[in-house]
């Protein structure tokens, strides 16, 4: 089968940068807890916990109330950043911190608190639920404004002065839909778009892809936002199926295809986006041979 290896595509450096943080972890006060999935990838935190770094997640509780999980030893924040009330909780608890937020998203933090000081409302958009998001909103409740539609935009003072910006994963394509909506009906509105480069480069690949390609294979957890939205901007012209791993490819999904096109999330394992690839690559639909799929192998998802 011809594959096209969408480049770029996989790690962005805030994952990297996260990952390296937790495997160096190992030699810090004992037990070690990451406060939420350390990058939105079950495989990572699967590998981690085998190394006994543990993951605190529960559904529906912020990253402050996590943290009430977590008596002792290291804590790690999570790429996707905290608020200031959480980083002091740790502190005030004995905890020893160790800070792996994207540098993005300290970013975004930044111009948020120097926004705020300068005497804007926020009009933050981002996915409710998301921890990038609570880490942003949490900064100031009252005048971080989460915005998800066009209906929470018309819900806004429009003699406010506001800046907007946004959680860094978001699609760009519906940032500057939201942006541009929000100048039409707010006129005290300061645009300050936040999309990070990495997410921007691998959405525009995902968009510009060959007409000749028959099925794109997105690689990456569900939890992920920015697999999510290569996913949505791929669905809009070709048939995507949206994976974790190799577990997940469906052999019926390639019948009758002759192009297939891979990328992943920047949270997604190299060695499981290259599985798929080198499996896609051996695939003849006319010989059974080569429907067999190689075991993952756990040890090898944080090389």
């Amino acid at each position: 089968m011809q594959v096209k290896a969408i480049t770029p595509r996989g790690y962005c450096k805030g994952v990297v940068r996260a990952i390296e943080i937790a495997k160096n972890a190992q030699n810090e006060q004992q037990p070690i807890y990451i406060l939420g999935m350390i990058v939105h990838n079950q495989y990572i935190v699967d590998a981690l916990k085998e190394r006994g770094i543990q993951t605190i997640d529960i559904p529906g509780q912020t990253r402050l109330e996590l943290l009430d999980q977590i008596q002792h030893g290291t804590v790690i924040v999570t790429a996707h950043g905290a608020s200031d009330q959480v980083f002091q909780k740790a502190k005030n608890k004995g905890l020893n911190v160790i800070d792996a937020s994207c540098l993005d998203v300290i970013k975004t933090h930044d111009l948020i608190k120097e926004k705020l000081n300068e005497g804007y409302d926020i009009l933050y958009i981002g996915k409710k639920g998301h921890p990038e998001a609570e880490g942003a909103i949490s900064i100031d409740e009252k005048r971080v404004h989460l915005i998800t539609s066009k209906n929470d935009i018309q819900m806004m003072d429009p003699n406010k002065h506001y800046v907007m910006t946004n959680q860094t994963t978001m699609s760009l394509y519906d940032v500057y839909d939201l942006c541009e909506y929000a100048k039409t009906i707010l006129p005290h509105v300061t645009i300050e778009k936040e999309t990070c480069t990495a997410t921007k480069i691998r959405q525009e690949a995902i968009k510009n892809m060959e007409e000749d390609i028959d099925i794109v294979f997105i690689v990456g957890d569900p939890h992920s936002n920015n697999t999510q939205k290569l996913a949505s901007i791929a669905s809009e012209k070709k048939e995507v199926h949206m994976i974790e791993s190799l577990d997940d490819l469906n052999i019926n999904w390639l019948k009758g295809k002759k192009k297939a096109a891979v990328s992943s999330g920047a949270s997604t394992p190299t060695y499981l986006t290259n599985q798929v690839i080198e499996f896609l690559h051996q695939f003849n639909e006319n010989d059974p041979q080569t429907f067999f799929k190689q075991p993952i192998d756990l040890t090898k998802i944080l090389d």
